[in-house]
Formats: C-alpha cells, sequence, structure tokens
C-alpha cells in the first residue's frame, strides 16, 4: 500500500487529540453553562428539584452547580477527566431519574421526557467511554503524566 493512503502515525495521533479535545468541549457544553445557571438562577433551581420531592433542595442545587461547573471545567481543560467523567456521569444518571422520569410522565410529555432521558442515558455512556479512555494527548492530564515519568 502506498504511503499516500495511509495515514501517519503523526497524523493519526493528532486527528485522535483533536477528536478527545472536540469530545470534551461538546460534554463541557452541556454541564458548564447548565451549572452557571443554576447560579443564576438559584431560587428557581431550589424550587425545582424541591417539586421534584427531594429532600433539602438547596443541598441538592449546590451539588448539581458544583459538579456540573467543576465537571464542565475539569473536562476543558483535560483535567482529572477519568474522576470528572464518571462523577458526571453518575450525576447524569441521577438526574435523569428524578427529573426525566418518562414512566410518570403525563401522556402529552411522554414523548419530550422519554427524548431527554434517552439522551442523558447516551451521554453517560459517553461519559464513561471518556473515562475509560482518558483525556486525549491535548490535555492538562497528557501533560501532567508526561511530566511525572
Amino acid at each position: 500500500m502506498s504511503s499516500t493512503l495511509t495515514p501517519s502515525a503523526s497524523s493519526s495521533g493528532n486527528a485522535s487529540a483533536a477528536l478527545a479535545l472536540a469530545g470534551r468541549l461538546l460534554m463541557a457544553y452541556l454541564f458548564l453553562p447548565a451549572g452557571i445557571s443554576k447560579v443564576l438562577g438559584f431560587a428557581g433551581t431550589v424550587g425545582y428539584i424541591a417539586s421534584a420531592g427531594l429532600p433539602v433542595p438547596q443541598l441538592a442545587a449546590l451539588v448539581a452547580l458544583v459538579v456540573e461547573i467543576g465537571g464542565g471545567l475539569a473536562l476543558i481543560l483535560g483535567y482529572r477527566v477519568r474522576i470528572a467523567a464518571i462523577v458526571l456521569a453518575f450525576f447524569t444518571l441521577v438526574a435523569s431519574y428524578f427529573f426525566h422520569a418518562y414512566w410518570a410522565a403525563p401522556e402529552a410529555a411522554k414523548m419530550v421526557i422519554t427524548l431527554l432521558f434517552n439522551k442523558n442515558i447516551a451521554v453517560a455512556g459517553g461519559l464513561l467511554i471518556l473515562a475509560g479512555m482518558g483525556a486525549g494527548a491535548w490535555s492538562l492530564d497528557a501533560r501532567r503524566s508526561t511530566t511525572t515519568r
């Protein structure tokens, strides 16, 4: 096979690094703005959490905004991504159960809530892949691993 058809290790590595970065940024786009909106609308967030019947809604809102902002920033920077991805996946699954309970939704809302639930299940799956594969070469995690060797 000619070398023009086979990607070099360098171009393949750059493509993997770019895709990992793009994936982290797209995942962060889901969490960081949501966390910031919880800060800006804290009372509304507390009310929404209380309406789901969760105990200590102020604490739950605080945990949610810390997880979403902290996790989002970790994904952007590529810092401790495996841990952040596991925490975000767990958070997403728990939030899906309490806030996208399609099985208890009125018929008129069932389709949209089911879609949101399924989207969150897929997001959690992507986060678990990220936890397994790591942040990629263009990350603080990669930089830390090369400086600690």
